[in-house]
C-alpha cells in the first residue's frame, strides 16, 4: 500500500502558531504530535517573529515530517494585526521551504470543509471533530487543533493535480 507520509500543519499566528503532526496512509490517519509555538508578546516584532521561527524549526528538526500545509491569511477589519499575522505566516512557509518541503496552502474554508463536512464553523466544532478523527490526539490550544485539521486537510487533498505538479517541480 506505500508508506506513511508525515505531515505538518501550521496555524500561523503572532501570538500562537500551531502546530500539528499527522501520519497518513491511505485513508488512515495517526496522531503523532501537536503544540503551540508562542513569542513574547512585549518583545519587538523581530524578536517575536525570531521566536516563532527558532520554535518551528526545533520542532522539524525533532519531528521530520516529510510535507507541510499552511492555513491562508484571512483579511480582517484591523489592516496592522492582518499584516503582523501575514509576517507569522510568512515565517511558517520559509521554516519548512528551508527545510526542502513542499508547502501547501489551504483556505480556512477548506480546512473546515475536509475535517467538520461544511466551510463554516467555530473553533469548538474544530476540536471536537479532530478528535473524533484522531481519539489518540492531544493539544494544548485551539491553534494545535486547527493545525492538526489543516494536516487533516491536506491528507485529503495531498494528491491532488495540482498538488503533484507541487511535487514534480520541487
Amino acid at each position: 500500500m506505500g508508506q506513511a507520509i508525515r505531515i505538518i500543519g501550521i496555524d500561523p499566528g503572532l501570538r500562537r502558531t500551531g502546530w500539528g503532526i499527522v501520519e497518513s496512509l491511505g485513508n488512515s490517519l495517526r496522531f503523532v504530535a501537536s503544540g503551540t509555538i508562542r513569542s513574547n508578546d512585549k518583545a519587538d516584532l523581530a524578536s517575536r517573529l525570531c521566536q516563532l521561527h527558532d520554535g518551528l524549526a526545533d520542532i522539524l528538526h525533532a519531528h521530520a515530517p516529510e510535507e507541510a500545509a499552511v492555513e491562508q491569511t484571512f483579511v480582517n477589519k484591523d489592516a496592522a494585526a492582518t499584516l503582523k499575522l501575514g509576517q507569522a505566516r510568512g515565517i511558517a512557509m520559509l521554516v519548512p521551504a528551508r527545510a526542502g518541503l513542499v508547502v501547501a496552502e489551504y483556505a480556512p474554508n477548506a480546512v473546515k470543509k475536509a475535517v467538520i463536512g461544511v466551510g463554516h464553523g467555530d473553533k469548538k466544532q474544530i476540536s471536537m471533530m479532530v478528535r473524533v478523527l484522531m481519539p489518540k490526539a492531544t493539544f494544548d490550544t485551539d491553534d494545535a487543533a486547527d493545525a492538526l485539521a489543516i494536516a487533516i486537510c491536506h491528507s485529503h487533498h495531498r494528491m491532488s493535480a495540482v498538488h503533484q505538479a507541487r511535487l514534480a517541480t520541487a
